[in-house]
Parts: C-alpha cells; sequence; structure tokens
C-alpha cells in the first residue's frame, strides 16, 4: 500500500496509474485531467479506502470493469465540482426574455421550442429558463410547448434536480416575487420548485462524447461552465456537435469563463457567451 503520512494518509497516486486514469477519462468523457493529480489524490483517497482497496492500480480496474457506471458516476462526481444557483450569470436569462423568445416568437408558427440544458447539474439552470420562459409568455404560455430537456452525466445530481430542493443560498438572486410565485418554502431553509415548472423540464443521463441521436434540432441550447473540464480539441468536437443539432436562427449560450474558437465555428458571434446558428 502507497501511503503518504504526511499527507494525512493520502493513497499515493503513480505516474503510471495517473496517466492511465487520464487517458481513460478523456476518451471516455472528454474531461481533461492532466493537471488534477493532487485533486483526484486528495478526494478519492477515502473511497479507495472504504472499497479496501490500496492502490488506484485496483481502484482503475473497477472502474474499467463497471458495466453499470455507478462507479464512473461516482468518480465524477467526486472530481467535478457542480455548484450552482439561480440566475447565475443572469445576463444570459435577461439575453433570453429580451431577444431570444420575442424572435421565437416571430419565428415558429408552430408554437414549438425545443430547448436542451446541456450539462444541467442539479437542475437550476433549467428551472431558471423555465421560468423566465413561463413570465415572458404569461397567459398564453398555455399555446406554446416549452418542455426542456435537462442531461447530466451524473446520476446523483440528476436525482437531486428531480427533487427540485435547494437551500436558501441557491435563491439569492431571485427576486421575492419570483420566490413567491415559482416556490415553495419547505419550512427548513430550504425551497422546492413548484409543480407548475417542475413539469416543464424534463431530465435525462447523457454523455456529452456518444453521439447525439435528436429527431428534431433544437432552438436554444444552454451549455455552460461544463467545457471547463475539456480540452480544446474536445471543445471544438463537441460545438461542431451543438451546431448540427442547432436549428437555423437558433442559440447556443456557454459559461463565461469559456471560449470557442472562432476559426473552427459555423456558429455567428453574438456577444459573449451567446452564439447563433444562422438562418
Amino acid at each position: 500500500m502507497f501511503l503518504n503520512s504526511a499527507n494525512s494518509g493520502l493513497i499515493q497516486l503513480t505516474d503510471q496509474e495517473f496517466k492511465e486514469l487520464v487517458n481513460f477519462v478523456h476518451t471516455k468523457y472528454g474531461i481533461n485531467l492532466i493537471k488534477k493529480k493532487v485533486l483526484i489524490e486528495g478526494r478519492l483517497s477515502q473511497t479507495l479506502r472504504q472499497k479496501g482497496l490500496t492502490s488506484f492500480r485496483q481502484y482503475i480496474d473497477l472502474l474499467e470493469a463497471d458495466r453499470t457506471g455507478t462507479e464512473m458516476t461516482h468518480f465524477l462526481n467526486k472530481i467535478t465540482t457542480n455548484h450552482s444557483y439561480f440566475a447565475r450569470e443572469n445576463e444570459h436569462f435577461e439575453y433570453l426574455s429580451d431577444t431570444v423568445l420575442p424572435y421565437m416568437e416571430r419565428t415558429r408558427h408552430n408554437y414549438d421550442l425545443r430547448i436542451w440544458s446541456a450539462g444541467c447539474s442539479a437542475g437550476q439552470e433549467a428551472y431558471n429558463m423555465a421560468m423566465t420562459i413561463d413570465q415572458y409568455f404569461g397567459l398564453h404560455k398555455s399555446r406554446w410547448d416549452t418542455t426542456i430537456l435537462a442531461t447530466d452525466i451524473s446520476m446523483d445530481v440528476l436525482q437531486r434536480a428531480k427533487k427540485a430542493i435547494y437551500p436558501a443560498s441557491n435563491l439569492t438572486n431571485i427576486s421575492a416575487l419570483w420566490k413567491q410565485k415559482y416556490f415553495h418554502s419547505l419550512g427548513n431553509g430550504t425551497y422546492q420548485v413548484c409543480d407548475k415548472i417542475r413539469k416543464e423540464v424534463v431530465f435525462k443521463p447523457l454523455n456529452l462524447m456518444e453521439p447525439f441521436h435528436f429527431v428534431k434540432p433544437f432552438d436554444i441550447i444552454f451549455c455552460r461552465n461544463v467545457m471547463i473540464y475539456f480540452d480544446a480539441p474536445t471543445t471544438d468536437q463537441l460545438i461542431q456537435k451543438f451546431y448540427d443539432v442547432t436549428a437555423p436562427g437558433g442559440y447556443l449560450f456557454i459559461g463565461h469563463s469559456e471560449v470557442i474558437n472562432k476559426e473552427a465555428t459555423k456558429y455567428h458571434y453574438i456577444r459573449p457567451a451567446i452564439y447563433q446558428r444562422k438562418e
């Protein structure tokens, strides 16, 4: 057993094990862990001990042999940060309400909007989109199908998203009016999204590295603060996949800390972190 007593009993990750783990995760999920060796040791050592494992070699074998996806889900939950809250990068929701939805209202004559929250984490983004849409259409909302597809690779966060229960700290940026209109207080410092909004979102597991099999293209895609885990070639490939499933005139929103290679994409740049597929 490789234990580092100077580091609180961390199980050491050898260079060969690290290389193997990096290659495996990048190939299967597109996530770049090349600079995450210390993070992996720190966050996974306890997991290894709980499973009775004495080396990362044994853990890698366990990941590769797992056909249920349970072990990999646990691993991804440990190494990625699923920190989100309502009205994060709120200018996106303002642009959605002020520009995108009016454009869609003028051009989508079948009253059907195809919307995707890719890498939805615990659901705050998808529900925030649903609230924005409900607020925009108001009494005319019943004429429109605006069901939102929300996907993530982590089954753990998807289960939390379906419950739609959040601590008050997640609602700091939400107005008092919206808090009253779209949330129910559970009386223990937590709030649950109201049924009307919850019914607008469908949660499903999806690995963004796998081929997309959608029947129709999307009018609006949010994929924010997901590609920070990917290297440049993987990001370029994913952006092309998004473009291929974006309807003419459709929009892509990414995180403000993320960058699209303008030379490698057909998307038209609108403003920071917002792109459109031209008609």
